[in-house]
């Protein structure tokens, strides 16, 4: 029973791991009236204006900015912000690879810090000495099973005269100090990419408290009509899966909460995740660190293995230790960023969603796969 589904055995989900995006009779129905009413083809309908209406609620503010995905949700809300060529953006050496080309297509410049590896988030402490006359921004991105600490990261920027861009496009619906992911930074974005918690295939939004930054973004986004859409069909099939989100957050919560009492002390990998009991993670991936140089030197082999297995666990960025000094700055050595980039396995949300006792055999699973790759 021990022997790997790579090696012959049998796999401990032989059906695989769950779809996703999953069935919802809320988005069916949601297509079924687009198409009864011909909002589906509109350039201007109901569904955006509502979708808009209910992320305003959901962050406090009347200024959302619907738009084609989450990485032109960045460029938008830097330029917004009126971030210009000369001007600097920090950001943690381990992100999304969009957020630091978001930076360079306004024609300003990364400054790279390192992360915190218990969050795999920005370290605000290493702040103070990445900024410079320059620097204009601190971004910040929630990432996979943790949160930046924003309540330190947006004071040290009120002290400075910072401006916060947040991205929770991993993140909607987590509170951070019991505040909503979203509504910490001067401009804040969401992600309705394909495999997000919140799914149109494509699709973003920015989010501000500042009728100013709203205005620029809206300035700059016409070309005769909205340059970067999100269509009213894709507005229409996210707003139910809005009002299951809070429901789901809390299901992936108590699940990978079972989940990792069930594999602490496991040898070879270390768990990411949130430090405050006062911050509650929406589990976009669970995430674990390879702490055992024969398991990081081998993760492409421990991946198949895993996937092999049914667990759809694979590895998440690369991060930016690598990039040219041409390109960006570097403010602190990015050693947590390195071992992140290199040494990170994430097992994706679909499955979070499924009955407690589904965690067990995930944890069987993972067990499995890393004591067959530990074993001398």
């Amino acid at each position: 029973m021990n022997q790997l589904a790579i090696h012959g055995g049998p796999p401990v989900f032989p059906e695989g791991p769950p779809t996703w995006p999953a069935l919802e009779p809320g988005v069916q129905a949601a297509l079924l009236q687009t198409y009864q009413d011909g909002s589906w083809g509109k350039y201007h309908g109901p569904h955006c204006a509502e979708l808009a209406s209910t992320l305003g609620q959901m962050h406090g503010t009347e200024f959302v900015t619907l738009c084609s995905s989450g990485t032109i949700a960045v460029e938008l809300a830097l330029r917004g912000l009126q971030v210009r060529p000369g001007d600097e953006v920090v950001l943690a050496g381990y992100d999304f690879p969009g957020n630091f080309r978001a930076i360079e297509a306004v024609g300003a410049r990364p400054v790279l810090v390192d992360i915190r590896p218990e969050t795999l988030c920005l370290d605000e402490k290493l702040l103070e000495a990445s900024i410079r006359k320059e620097t204009r921004v601190v971004l910040a991105s929630h990432l996979h099973s943790g949160t930046a600490n924003m309540p330190l990261l947006v004071r040290f920027a009120r002290q400075h005269g910072l401006t916060v861009l947040e991205d929770a496009c991993q993140s909607p619906g987590a509170q951070i100090s019991r505040q909503t992911a979203g509504t910490w930074g001067d401009v804040s974005v969401l992600s309705f990419g394909g495999s997000k918690l919140l799914t149109a295939g494509r699709g973003g939004a920015v989010i501000t408290q500042q009728a100013e930054i709203h205005q620029r973004m809206r300035v700059y986004s016409d070309r005769g009509n909205q340059a970067f859409p999100l269509s009213e069909l894709q507005a229409a099939v996210l707003i139910p899966q809005l009002e299951l989100l809070e429901q789901r957050n809390k299901t992936r919560r108590e699940n990978a909460r079972r989940l990792l009492r069930l594999l602490t002390g496991t040898p070879g990998i270390q768990p990411v995740d949130t430090c405050s009991e006062h911050d509650q993670t929406s589990y976009y991936k669970l995430a674990w660190l390879l702490t055992s140089d024969h398991l990081t030197e081998h993760r492409d082999d421990l991946l198949t293995a895993f996937r092999a297995e049914g667990l759809a666990i694979d590895a998440g960025f690369r991060g930016f230790d690598r990039r040219s000094t041409r390109r960006c700055r570097r403010a602190s050595e990015l050693n947590h960023s390195a071992w992140a980039g290199r040494a990170n396995i994430l097992l994706h949300h679909p499955v979070l969603l499924e009955p407690p006792a589904t965690m067990d055999r995930i944890a069987e699973g993972i067990t499995k796969v890393i004591t067959a790759f530990t074993r001398p």
